[in-house]
């Protein structure tokens, strides 16, 4: 028994964690009822807000019992041995699907303007009613997840009936479910308060996460340029801390990038958002760079940038920004088996590494040295380097992971493709640095 929708939604975290601050994840509640489950779940998950609408198609007479559910744009999944049973006609089933298409629509459309619906490929979605009864309205929307192409379908309910719940267990890529029965008496039988919800409830729900979201995303981070001493030459970069910083993040640039890389830029804004300070660190000095243009004889030093990264490292832990924080490490490119070296170099400092697209194999017989644990992103389709990556990942010792991104080449350009390192980067991140940082507070 449930006090109410949201009592059901706070009981739904602890079965969850596992997706709380995951970059990748987006709640959806089935409207209407299910809103109000995943507001609370939400909440606490640190994770964004928003709806679906599918709509049941009730029986002649018998408006309870479903024929099956569509979403707004019509498509759905039906019951066909109840329909043959009933001897549903055809034109019934058109003028129902209709009326609740129609529905749907307007729904959708007021829902909309305070949740623009994002794009959903390649993400996990966490789909959370208040119950299930016969699973219509959920299968219809794990259905239309399918063909969004989204990357998991986790599905969320406090109660559900053995039958539907094992449909759904089918259908999804994992569910949670905190109590089912084969005697099932409907939905509100296992609530103590359960009052419609109307849209306006919806809306406020929504509009309130969403600015909650906000409010979060736009903590202070505080950016600054810096200039470090590494041995006879100053190394410029960009060092953003958020005012609640659980770690920092060191990037290791590859071959003819800079701190510049639209690509790391965009992982560092991402683990800014995480709680999680970056510093993006050229590796070369300006008269370097230009030189390295010609003769390409820079960027393939890895004692060199891994030996200068130690300088910027041991910076870290005296800068008093920055010295109670844990440091991970983030190597593209070259700068991977240069920030394997630094690790290996400076085990007691580096809490974490994760390498994009990188030449792990260059850091040779440092590998066996390095303690951090390590994740190696490659792209699906960069089969030369997936190679050297499982070469690499043989030799290290340390706790270790090999990720694959689906259909990426090299440099991650695909759609969805640097969005996955970002989140799989803020995963690892979080797993290694952030006890660090608990533990010393």
């Amino acid at each position: 028994m449930f006090y109410d929708r949201h009592e059901a939604g706070r009981q739904l975290v602890r079965p969850c964690i596992q997706f709380k601050d995951d970059p990748n994840t987006i709640v959806l509640g089935l409207a209407r009822g299910g809103v109000a489950v995943a507001y609370d779940l939400a909440k606490a998950l640190h994770l964004p807000l928003n709806v679906v609408v599918p709509r049941k198609i009730g029986a002649p007479g018998n408006p309870e019992l479903a024929l099956g559910a569509i979403l707004e744009n019509g498509e759905g999944v039906f019951n066909d041995s109840i329909i043959q049973m009933l001897s549903v006609t055809k034109s019934y089933l058109n003028r129902e699907i209709e009326q609740e298409k129609t529905k749907a629509h307007r729904r959708s459309v007021l829902y909309r303007e305070f949740a623009p619906l994002p794009v959903l490929k390649d993400r996990t979605v966490l789909l959370v009613d208040d119950g299930v009864a016969t699973g219509a309205t959920m299968l219809a929307t794990i259905a239309a997840m399918r063909k969004e192409g989204v990357k998991r379908v986790v599905v969320a309910v406090p109660v559900a009936s053995t039958e539907a719940l094992g449909l759904i267990e089918e259908a999804a890529d994992h569910v949670v479910c905190l109590l089912n029965r084969e005697d099932f008496f409907g939905v509100s039988y296992y609530y103590e308060k359960f009052p419609q919800t109307e849209d306006e409830e919806v809306i406020a729900l929504l509009k309130d996460s969403n600015e909650s979201r906000q409010k979060e995303n736009h903590q202070q981070v505080e950016s600054t340029t810096v200039r470090i001493l590494a041995g006879k030459v100053h190394l410029e970069g960009e060092l953003s801390i958020p005012s609640d910083a659980k770690g920092i993040v060191l990037f290791a640039h590859g071959s003819g990038s800079s701190r510049f890389s639209p690509r790391n830029q965009y992982v560092a804004k991402t683990l800014n958002g995480l709680h999680l300070g970056t510093l993006l660190i050229d590796l070369l000095t300006k008269e370097e760079e230009t030189e390295d243009e010609v003769t390409r004889e820079w960027r393939f030093n890895i004692d060199l940038l891994a030996e200068r990264l130690t300088y910027v490292i041991d910076w870290l832990k005296h800068e008093p920004s920055t010295k109670m924080l844990s440091i991970g490490l983030f190597g593209s490119s070259t700068g991977a088996a240069a920030a394997l070296i630094a690790a290996a170099l400076r085990k007691h400092e580096v809490a974490a590494v994760v390498s994009r697209g990188g030449r792990p194999d260059l850091a040779d017989l440092h590998l066996m040295n390095v303690r951090a644990p390590t994740l190696l992103i490659v792209g699906g389709n960069d089969p030369i380097v997936i190679g050297l990556n499982e070469s690499a990942s043989e030799k290290l010792i340390c706790t270790k992971e090999l990720e694959i991104v689906p259909r990426a080449t090299h440099l991650f350009e695909e759609k969805g493709a640097l969005e996955m390192v970002a989140s799989l980067a803020g995963k690892w991140f979080q797993k290694y640095l952030m006890p660090l940082a608990a533990k010393k507070h």
